[in-house]
C-alpha cells in the first residue's frame, strides 16, 4: 500500500490509466460483429483494422520512449490519454471503414505514448527491491483490463452500439485531466537535460531496431518479441482450435481464458515481487519460458475439458509472470534511459502482436496443430538462448 500512495498516489494513478486503456481496447471485442454488419466490413478488412493498432504502436513506441526521457513522463502520459479519448470517440462516431482505421491508428499512437512512459515512471519511483512489485501492479492492470473490457463493452452496448466507445472517451478525458492535475513529474530538470545527447543518437525506428543487438538487454527484447508472438498466436487460434477439435462453445472459451487471466493478475498483485526477489529475474524468465513452451505443446495432446482448463491456466500464468519479469530486468539495465528502453520493449511487443496472428492464421489453414507446434518450438528455443546469455544479462542487472 505505501508504494501505491507514494508521490500523491502516482503508482495508483498509473495503474488506473493503463487499466483504462486496455479496457478500452477490449471494448471492441463483443461489438465488432455488429459493426461489421452495420458498415459492411469484410473479415479480412477487420483483421487489417486490428493490425493497424499494433502497427502504429510499433512505429511510435521508440519515439515516445525517447520523448518521455527528454520531455518528462507526465506530459507524454497526458498526451497519450488525450489521443486515447479522441480515438474512442471517433470510433463511436465512425460511419465508414476509413474513420474506423483512423480511430484505431490514433489509439495505437496513444498506447505507444502511454505504455513506455508508464513503465519508465514506475521504474523512476521504485527502488530496485520494489521494481518487480511495481511492474507486477502495472501488468496486472493490463491483464485485468483485457478481461473486463469485453464484459463492459457487452453491457454498455445494451444502451446503444456506440455507447461503450463514448463512455471510454469520457473516462479517458477525465483520466487525462486527473493526471495533469495530480501526477508529479518523476524526472528532475537535471535528468531531462542530461538525456538530450543520448536521444540525438537515435533518430529512427529502423535505426533503433537494427542497433538494438548491441545493447545488453537485446536478448530481453528477443524474448519480448517471442512472448508476444507466442501469446498472440495462442490466443488468436485458441477459439478456433478448441471449437474445431473439441466443439467448445463461446461460453466455454470465455470461461477458460478468463480463469487463466484472473489467476495471472492475482499473482502479479500479490506474490510477484517476492518471486523476483527470491529467485531473480534470470531464473524466473527461463523457468516461465520452458513451462510455457512445454504446456503450449501439451495442448496438442490433451482431450478433455478439465485438462484444457489446466493446461491453458498454466500457459496464461507463466506468460503473466514472464511479462513483468522481463520488464523489471530491462528497467534495471536501462539506467537513465528508462523511457528509451521501455519504448523498445513496446515496439518489440507490437512486432510480436502483428506477426503472431498473421503466421498463426496461415499455419492453421495448413494444419490445425501447426500454430501451437510452432509457438512451442519458438518458446523452447528462446529458453535455450536465455540460458546461454544469462550471465551477461545478470551482470548488467547487478551493475544497475
Amino acid at each position: 500500500m505505501p508504494l501505491l500512495l507514494r508521490n500523491r498516489g502516482a503508482v495508483l494513478l498509473l495503474i488506473f490509466n493503463i487499466f483504462l486503456v486496455f479496457t478500452g481496447v477490449g471494448l471492441v471485442v463483443p461489438i465488432m460483429p455488429t459493426y461489421m454488419t452495420e458498415l459492411h466490413v469484410s473479415g479480412s478488412l477487420m483483421g487489417l483494422l486490428v493490425a493497424s493498432f499494433s502497427l502504429t504502436q510499433l512505429i511510435f513506441s521508440p519515439l515516445a520512449g525517447r520523448l518521455s526521457d527528454s520531455l518528462g513522463r507526465k506530459r507524454i502520459i497526458v498526451a497519450g490519454m488525450i489521443l486515447f479519448a479522441l480515438s474512442e470517440w471517433l470510433f463511436g462516431a465512425a460511419s465508414t471503414p476509413l474513420l474506423m482505421f483512423v480511430s484505431r491508428m490514433l489509439g495505437g499512437i496513444g498506447a505507444a505514448l502511454i505504455m513506455p512512459a508508464v513503465m519508465a515512471y514506475a521504474a523512476d519511483v521504485t527502488s530496485v527491491e520494489e521494481r518487480g512489485k511495481g511492474m507486477g501492479f502495472i501488468n496486472a492492470a493490463i491483464t485485468t483490463g483485457f478481461i473486463i473490457g469485453p464484459g463492459i463493452g457487452g453491457f454498455l452496448a445494451e444502451y446503444g452500439i456506440r455507447v461503450p466507445f463514448y463512455s471510454a472517451a469520457v473516462a479517458g478525458a477525465i483520466a487525462a485531466v486527473l493526471t495533469f492535475l495530480v501526477l508529479p513529474e518523476s524526472r528532475t530538470a537535471e535528468k531531462l537535460t542530461s538525456s538530450t545527447p543520448v536521444l540525438m543518437k537515435k533518430q529512427s525506428l529502423i535505426t533503433q531496431l537494427v542497433h538494438s543487438y548491441r545493447e545488453p538487454y537485446f536478448l530481453s527484447l528477443i524474448i519480448v518479441f517471442v512472448m508476444s508472438f507466442g501469446l498472440s498466436n495462442y490466443e488468436q487460434i485458441f477459439g478456433l482450435f478448441v471449437d474445431h477439435k473439441f466443439g467448445f462453445t463461446p461460453k466455454d472459451i470465455a470461461i477458460i481464458i478468463t480463469f487463466g487471466s484472473i489467476a495471472g493478475a492475482v499473482v502479479q498483485v500479490t506474490i510477484f515481487g517476492w518471486i523476483l526477489n527470491r529467485f531473480g529475474e534470470k531464473r524466473v524468465i527461463s523457468f516461465c519460458l520452458i513451462i510455457a513452451g512445454l504446456f503450449v505443446l501439451l495442448t496438442l495432446f490433451v482431450n478433455s475439458y478439465f485438462l484444457i482448463i489446466t493446461v491453458t491456466f498454466i500457459v496464461f500464468l507463466s506468460i503473466d509472470i514472464l511479462r513483468p519479469a522481463i520488464g523489471t530486468q530491462m528497467s534495471k539495465m536501462a539506467h537513465e534511459q528508462q523511457g528509451y528502453v521501455a519504448g523498445l520493449n513496446s515496439a518489440f511487443t507490437s512486432l510480436g502482436n502483428i506477426a503472431g496472428p498473421v503466421i498463426a492464421g496461415f499455419l492453421f489453414d495448413m494444419n490445425i496443430n501447426y500454430p501451437y507446434a510452432a509457438a512451442a518450438f519458438v518458446l523452447i528455443l528462446c529458453f535455450v538462448l536465455s540460458l546461454q546469455a544469462g550471465r551477461g544479462m545478470q551482470a548488467a542487472c547487478e551493475n544497475a
